[in-house]
């Protein structure tokens, strides 16, 4: 039998520990057929914010493609190379979802939600992420469906995005300011997974106090609840 020094196992350990926090595309953190909109989750929201990482691991997301993820020394979510998508664990219908995002020069990205899983660009909701980059559609766009043209962030600065998402009704919120009012007449993607983008090779994207709220079934009780965070839409709890 091999005998090891008690230091030369624990170095061991820790190298281990360093690698299992970077996530490539063989990685695997979820299974499908995740339940959607659990009740488990409710009853968690009911006590606030689900927080979506330990700020040392990328425990339970799963990345696609080749894009790299890893989580820095000061627990933040880092995505890098080309194109790859970090989905996570749980599915959601009615919802808000946040972060704190910061995105270099000319860099890409994007916050989805009630996505399907799947390699390249995946079927779902996009809040985009994107200040300098050459398409024009900038932070904050509801990709494909509200384009924000106009520039609100600045490269390498921290800003917060705020989604809701109830029934087809969807709001996006830039730091201070809602850049997105929109109602999907199509109601187009009902549920699904979140997931953060890595646009392409350059592009270097940070995420922290990356967080989700499940809201009700009820479209009134779920504006009620999201009116609390974001009193703008409070308005919506008294629509029929």
């Amino acid at each position: 039998m091999l005998k090891f020094k008690k230091t030369t196992v624990i170095a061991l350990l820790c190298a281990s520990a360093m690698v299992c926090n970077v996530v490539s595309a063989a990685d695997s953190g979820s299974k499908e057929g995740q339940p959607t909109q659990t009740a488990k989750q409710l009853k968690k929201a009911k006590k606030g914010w689900i927080k979506l990482f330990d700020g040392k691991t990328l425990s339970g997301w799963q990345a696609m493609d080749q894009g790299r993820w890893s989580v820095n020394p000061e627990g933040v979510v880092v995505g890098e190379g080309p194109v790859g998508h970090l989905f996570s664990p749980n599915q959601y219908t009615n919802l808000e979802f946040k972060a704190e995002v910061k995105l270099n020069h000319s860099g890409n990205s994007g916050m989805y939600f009630r996505t399907a899983k799947g390699n390249g660009f995946p079927n779902g909701y996009e809040a985009q992420v994107e200040n300098t980059s050459p398409d024009p559609s900038r932070t904050g766009s509801l990709y494909n469906f509200s384009k924000v043209t106009e520039q609100l962030v600045q490269d390498d600065t921290w800003w917060t995005q705020h989604i809701i998402a109830i029934g087809n009704h969807i709001i996006i919120k830039v730091n201070d300011k809602v850049v997105v009012d929109f109602i999907d007449e199509k109601n187009t993607y009902r549920s699904g997974f979140l997931a953060l983008q890595q646009h392409n090779e350059g592009s270097v994207v940070m995420y922290k106090n990356v967080m989700v709220k499940p809201l009700p079934e009820d479209a009134a009780k779920a504006w009620k609840t999201a009116g609390l965070d974001m009193p703008e839409v409070a308005k919506y709890a008294k629509q029929k």
